[in-house]
């Protein structure tokens, strides 16, 4: 492939080809050929395509992985912030294979910030259930849900993946929507990066949420901690 000589430009000429080429054949989850693959097909050396690569990966397109791969991204994804926003069947919409997995299950006394959202006292025992959504296998957000109501727990301990608020329509007869939406950034620490497979203080968007059930009584505080390369949020007013 013919890319152009200048010094200076050649890297980013390649960077706007792979670009390209993310967006026509490559999908979120995919790796792309080894760096001496890619060196070869667009003409150049190891070190210009490393630096074509590092833009991209700059610009939240592509991730490396240690005796892995460099693994595409694509961000970003949309996601409407409404009252009946819904993770899993936005992202199907757009085409992209969204996951859930519980991580943890537990009852805990509520701190300061829970029990001031939920509604009760300091210490009381509230559900804490964390999920880990993936888009494409690829980790994306962990959710720490906080429920107060314990009559809910015996079904709340079946759930294991899917759509929590899917399982809890369908278990518990409750159809939840989002009341409040608060919005944040921060670093991400040690088991953050762990559990979302990034690097030490990459940036995170932290939405908390408030969710009501049909009488108007909060149901479910949540604090999602997502990946700022991999979603872009969307505030949609009527």
């Amino acid at each position: 492939m013919e890319i152009s000589r200048h010094p200076t430009t050649v890297y980013q000429a390649v960077a706007a080809q792979l670009e390209q080429a993310l967006q026509e054949r490559y999908r979120c989850g995919d790796y792309l050929p080894s760096e001496q693959q890619l060196a070869d097909h667009y003409e150049v050396n190891r070190h210009t395509l490393r630096r074509a690569v590092d833009e991209l990966v700059n610009k939240g397109l592509l991730q490396r992985r240690h005796g892995v791969g460099i693994l595409v991204l694509m961000r970003p994804y949309d996601y409407p912030l409404h009252a009946q926003a819904r993770f899993s069947q936005n992202l199907m919409e757009q085409g992209s294979h969204p996951t859930s997995e519980r991580l943890l299950a537990v009852l805990r006394p509520a701190s300061s910030d829970v029990a001031s959202a939920l509604g009760v006292n300091e210490g009381d025992n509230v559900i804490h259930l964390r999920t880990l959504r993936r888009v494409n296998g690829v980790a994306v957000c962990v959710i720490n849900h906080f429920l107060a109501e314990l009559s809910w727990w015996p079904a709340l301990q079946q759930f294991h993946s899917g759509s929590l608020h899917d399982f809890m329509q369908q278990q518990l007869g409750l159809s939840l929507t989002r009341s409040q939406t608060r919005i944040s950034t921060r670093r991400a620490q040690a088991k953050e990066c762990k559990q979302l497979e990034i690097a030490l203080q990459s940036p995170l968007l932290c939405v908390r949420t408030l969710n009501k059930h049909s009488d108007g009584q909060v149901a479910e505080y949540s604090v999602s901690l997502t990946r700022g390369d991999m979603i872009e949020l969307t505030l949609e007013h009527e």
